[in-house]
């Protein structure tokens, strides 16, 4: 597992009976506790384990503000992964994780992924007066307007964003 996120982990505000009470639960369990997910070998597991985790706990980004600040920040960042790699910005922009463009930004800020939030105020520069919509509806509604003279924009973001300099 990265450092990176060992130190996000740690730093969450879980409190937790250990792994040794939850030994029935599988890895999809709601209950999983974040001790759990550090002991996972497997760091690609571990992080799609910690983004299922806290997924679950906000609600699908539903109730953000149940999450502690580090939490916030390793979903923002991992939302924004998903999205990237399964559509580009555009999906990014198209679904829920939109409607957290800002803090998203911020939160790669956090880590010291500026190069990954330079690409992101690149995508984000597509859009009139480079601001992204935070209502779901309203940027879709623009989404459609944009989308063809933004493209070529988008589409060298996401290649940026593939090279995965931070």
């Amino acid at each position: 597992m990265s450092n990176y996120l060992k130190i996000l982990v740690l730093s969450f505000t879980v409190l937790s009976n250990g792994c040794e009470a939850q030994k029935n639960d599988t890895l999809n369990s709601p209950t999983l506790r974040i001790e759990c997910i550090l002991k996972i070998e497997d760091p690609t597991k571990a992080i799609i384990e910690l983004d299922e985790h806290l997924n679950k706990k906000s609600n699908y980004g539903e109730l953000m503000s149940d999450l502690s600040d580090p939490e916030k920040v390793v979903l923002l960042i991992e939302n924004l992964e998903r999205e990237i790699n399964n559509g580009g910005f555009n999906l990014f922009y198209y679904n829920q994780s939109g409607n957290y463009t800002r803090e998203t930004y911020e939160a790669l800020k956090i880590i010291g992924a500026d190069r990954t939030a330079l690409i992101m105020l690149k995508a984000n520069s597509a859009w009139p007066d480079s601001k992204v919509l935070v209502n779901q509806n309203d940027r879709q509604d623009l989404l459609s307007k944009i989308e063809s003279k933004s493209e070529r924009i988008w589409n060298e973001c996401d290649s940026t964003f593939y090279e995965y300099k931070d």
